[in-house]
């Protein structure tokens, strides 16, 4: 039997990301968490600018990321 279960949303990113940029998406949320009080788009423009990240993957890391601090 295969796993039909299929990621969705923001993590489906996060296989790609990790293979892209060589570090585990841990690394990226840690990055995200210390950016208090900072806006949404303000920090997927930090993963851009300061670590490399293109648009689509920083927007997933982030957005997953504040995902769960909201509830």
């Amino acid at each position: 039997m295969s796993d039909t279960h299929k990621v969705k949303g923001p993590a489906s990113y996060f296989p790609p990301i990790e293979k892209t940029y060589g570090k585990p998406i841990q690394h990226w949320q840690d990055i995200v968490r210390q950016q208090q009080g900072k806006t949404h788009m303000q920090i997927v423009t930090l993963l851009k600018t300061e670590h490399g990240l293109g648009h689509g993957h920083a927007n997933a890391i982030v957005a997953a990321t504040l995902a769960e601090t909201k509830s």
